[in-house]
């Protein structure tokens, strides 16, 4: 029987190479971290709370996850978010966005659904059925629902993307990171932004068509009309 041998990368021996490899790792970490640290530069002036967002005609859900096809907990608070938002005249539309790739998932409307139980109307909600990820989101947002200001919500961990991501698309966007119990689903998502921060800055520099682009949808114009008839005076 032939013994297979596997060989260990060996480390320099002498103290030149190990600078060498020291200096390597260093470039390394410094080039993760960029898409990072753009992400924190870029938004640091477009983050806002419940409280002092400005007031925007349209306000974007992203999508996260369902539960035995109900929003998921991160989902819900997005959610109560944009229904505060709502109650307190803040914004007048909320745009729904998430997955329905197949026909026993369906983030949209089961987000719809979430708002009119806590006291948004259904004519005040449009769904985008194709908001794969947060730049198809954001592409489609501009693109086929023609928002060009909106108010982000998320958790705080991903906000900072959605709005660089959002800016880059051609939406004006203000950011509301919802906050949440700092869990194990918390740290996992903070630290996989780190990567996504990195798919974020090349979708930022070359702009990719979303997954599925489709034709213009008038949803969040004939929202926009209706909220303006019912605020006319008679």
């Amino acid at each position: 029987m032939r013994r297979i041998t596997v060989r260990r990368p060996r480390l320099p021996r002498t103290r030149a190479g190990q600078r060498r490899l020291v200096r390597a790792l260093v470039a390394v970490c410094v080039l993760a971290l960029l898409p990072a640290t753009w992400l924190r530069l870029s938004t640091g002036d477009r983050l806002r709370t419940v409280a002092d967002v400005p007031r925007t005609e349209v306000a974007v859900v992203f999508g996260a996850g369902l539960w035995d096809g109900e929003p998921s907990p991160y989902l819900a608070h997005r959610l109560d978010a944009a229904a505060e938002l709502y109650r307190a005249g803040r914004i007048r539309v909320v745009l729904v966005t998430g997955d329905n790739s197949r026909e026993d998932y369906d983030e949209p409307d089961a987000m719809r659904a979430y708002l009119t139980r806590h006291g948004v109307p259904r004519t005040r909600i449009v769904s985008d059925y194709a908001g794969f990820d947060t730049w198809d989101s954001c592409v489609r947002a501009r693109k086929i629902f023609g928002v060009d200001r909106a108010v982000l919500i998320s958790q705080g961990f991903h906000i900072r993307r959605a709005v660089a991501l959002c800016e880059a698309a051609g939406v004006e966007s203000y950011g509301v990171g919802v906050d949440d119990r700092h869990d194990a689903t918390w740290y996992y998502g903070g630290a996989r932004e780190v990567l996504a921060a990195g798919k974020a800055a090349l979708d930022a520099v070359f702009r990719p068509d979303p997954h599925f682009l489709g034709p213009k949808e008038p949803g969040v114009r004939r929202a926009l009309a209706d909220a303006r008839g019912s605020a006319a005076p008679d």
